[in-house]
């Protein structure tokens, strides 16, 4: 299983949203650029704390053209409970059998689904990666750093 790097066109897909409705990538690509971000539970300490970091980010992201979207294997009523709950403002896909975060090549570590981040540009290339799977919160400040520095 190959991870996506920096250059790699974006994997194609389709996921139920926090809201039951399908979500497609190839609706978005070429008209905004997006944050995906694969987490491995919902409710847990560091994936709260990083959903919590896209949350406060948030007006950042979408001041620059950003969605935000989170993903792991969690069905769609506990991502609509998790967002609710944290007040999360971004869109939760649902991945049963992890089979978008496998397109992605994001890596198990121990028992865990893996923690990885990518941003993709407005032509559906990854522009930057960032893995990092015990400093959950990390994900967004890597995030804004390389946004800081392409301007």
């Amino acid at each position: 299983m190959k991870t996506v790097q920096t250059g790699d066109p974006v994997p194609l897909f389709t996921l139920k949203d926090q809201d039951n409705k399908d979500w497609n990538i190839q609706d978005y690509i070429g008209k905004s650029r997006l944050i995906i971000y694969f987490y491995p539970k919902n409710e847990s300490g560091v994936c709260t704390k990083e959903a919590c970091s896209f949350r406060d980010s948030y007006t950042a992201f979408s001041d620059a053209g950003i969605q935000v979207i989170g993903i792991n294997s969690g069905t769609v009523a506990s991502h609509k409970s998790f967002q609710q709950h944290h007040g999360l403002p971004f869109v939760l896909l649902s991945d049963p059998g992890n089979s978008v975060l496998k397109k992605f090549g994001v890596k198990n570590v121990l028992f865990l689904t893996g923690r990885e981040t990518f941003l993709i540009d407005e032509r559906g290339l990854v522009s930057f990666t960032y893995r990092g799977f015990l400093n959950g919160h990390q994900h967004v400040a890597e995030i804004l750093n390389f946004l800081s520095l392409q301007k």
